[in-house]
């Protein structure tokens, strides 16, 4: 097939294979170009393009490699283009036939070669087997440093460029963005226009070059390896009322997302951002739409809910993890730790608050601030997101990384990049709160690894008091201080032998205390030899 009219779509041999048929012949074709397990293998039909094919044609396709069986939507691409994407859990042939109530699209057959992946690419982000971190498919670790990007996808060309520029190379690892904008973006729109009022949309037909662009923006964080966390609706549209429609029109929708973008490895579905501030929707509409999530998407993508100021009950079984706003959870580690213990799952603190200096409360942090939520998040388990809200010139144009994305303006960044290390460094697949319950601000991984973050305390000295759980004396570690904002290690000489010195504590007799600068945003790190 051609990719002639969407060109910034194309991906490379390995990790994109295709089949293409022509209506109305009906063959089986020989095994197509080889793909990577976790790929996307794409197969292209010429259908009819009369009436209104959205609502006309069903279309899956069976996937099988003989030991399960995996049924994958279509979708219609405008022009009488027809396609199902697929992305092989497993390596080896996945042969398929498709299923339509078209008799052109209907049974048509080939199959797929799944090969190892590359070393880029290790598989969709999974929760691990301990249910309160993240891993790629292959086992990889995930340490999740987010950012925030509302409308960028919908922005020029020339700025979502500058938006993956500015991303390739920094600490952030996921970015949400929204389907539909919430701030001014392109002029080109996700449903047909019916007249000329604000909301004269037609539900029933989607505009697919909107959404061709859309996915490009998709492909372009899966190649720099960036996770799209994709919001599915927001309340910052009531002119067009893209979010207000009814349940059948959102249900359409949703399955055209699914179809469209699921085989993406590196797609993760949000399904509102401020989902509470949606008044046409209730807590009923909310389950349903992640309960369809959940049982409609063949490849299994992470699915989570983001609140302005009631929590959705994250025990649901259609949440994967956690996505909370909340400007003081992660003020210690104490109250973000409390989050995960509830639901026994991962949480991410997308929403902290902003790294800014604009008058609203919510956006104008100081980069001091917005490196130390990472940090209590980070010794309490979970996971934070960041974002930008400065505005660089006088006129009030948004120039935000907020809104649009673009350039980032603030110090936050680069400090984010040297916590990301440090968790690099740190034992697999994260650290967990040790000793909770207890004012000990210390996380990892008993007998193992301990990290103490002091945040905006500047304590002179430290006493080297271990929580005695995982360990019976003798074991040695080296201890390392770790100055968070000037980004710099710097260790602790010998190595400290902990010996039992009460009912709950080890340490040291030889050397129960270091000495630290004075000094705020200071972190020790203990690990065992």
């Amino acid at each position: 097939m051609s990719f002639t009219r969407r060109a910034a779509f194309t991906l490379p041999v390995g990790l994109y294979a295709t089949a293409a048929f022509a209506a109305p012949k009906k063959t089986t074709t020989p095994a197509a170009p080889a793909l990577e397990r976790w790929g996307l293998y794409e197969i292209s039909l010429k259908g009819p393009d009369t009436g209104n094919p959205f609502l006309d044609v069903d279309l899956s396709a069976d996937f099988t490699d003989g030991a399960e069986v995996v049924r994958v939507p279509g979708f219609y691409d405008g022009d009488g283009d027809y396609r199902i994407r697929f992305s092989p859990p497993k390596t080896g042939t996945w042969r398929w036939v498709t299923k339509s109530n078209v008799t052109a699209l209907d049974g048509q057959t080939g199959q797929a070669e799944a090969s190892a992946p590359s070393n880029t690419n290790h598989g969709p982000v999974k929760v691990t087997l301990d249910g309160y971190h993240f891993a790629y498919a292959d086992g990889t670790p995930f340490r999740q440093i987010g950012t925030t990007c509302y409308a960028w996808a919908q922005q020029s060309d020339e700025r979502c460029a500058q938006t993956i520029k500015t991303l390739t190379g920094s600490p952030y690892n996921k970015l949400r963005m929204c389907v539909f904008p919430n701030v001014a973006a392109e002029p080109i729109h996700p449903f047909v226009q019916t007249g000329t009022g604000d909301r004269d949309w037609d539900g029933t037909r989607f505009n697919p070059a909107y959404f061709r662009r859309f996915e490009s923006r998709v492909k372009s964080l899966l190649d720099i390896g960036v996770e799209a966390d994709i919001i599915i609706f927001h309340p910052y549209d009531e002119k067009r009322g893209f979010s207000d429609q009814n349940r059948v029109h959102d249900e359409r929708y949703l399955r055209y997302l699914i179809a469209r973008l699921s085989a993406f490895r590196n797609v993760w579905w949000s399904a509102a951002n401020e989902y509470d501030d949606i008044k046409t929707k209730s807590m009923a509409d909310w389950d349903h739409i992640l309960e369809l999530l959940q049982s409609e998407d063949p490849h299994h993508r992470l699915r989570s809910i983001h609140n302005i100021k009631v929590l959705y009950d994250n025990n649901k079984p259609w949440i994967t993890h956690a996505s909370v706003q909340n400007g003081t959870a992660v003020l210690d580690d104490r109250t973000a730790e409390t989050y995960r213990s509830v639901w026994k799952k991962p949480v991410i603190f997308d929403e902290v608050c902003y790294e800014g200096d604009i008058a609203l409360r919510w956006g104008n942090l100081s980069g001091q601030e917005m490196v130390m939520r990472f940090w209590h998040g980070h010794i309490a388990g979970t996971y934070v997101g960041h974002s930008e809200t400065y505005t660089p010139d006088k006129s009030g144009a948004d120039g935000s990384w907020l809104g649009k994305g673009g350039t980032m303006l603030g110090t936050a960044t680069p400090r984010l990049a040297f916590l990301k290390k440090v968790m690099e460094d740190g034992p697999a697949p994260g650290i967990d709160p040790i000793d909770k319950w207890w004012e000990r601000h210390v996380g990892g991984k008993e007998g193992r690894y301990y990290l103490r973050y002091f945040g905006d305390q500047a304590p002179a000295e430290w006493a080297v008091d271990l929580p005695r759980n995982g360990l019976k004396g003798g074991e040695q570690f080296r201890v390392d201080v770790l100055d968070t904002w000037n980004m710099t290690v710097t260790p602790v000489e010998g190595v400290f032998t902990m010996a039992k010195k009460d009912n709950y504590n080890f340490h040291d007799p030889a050397r129960p205390t270091i000495k630290l600068s004075g000094n705020k945003w200071m972190a020790v790190r203990i690990t065992r030899v």
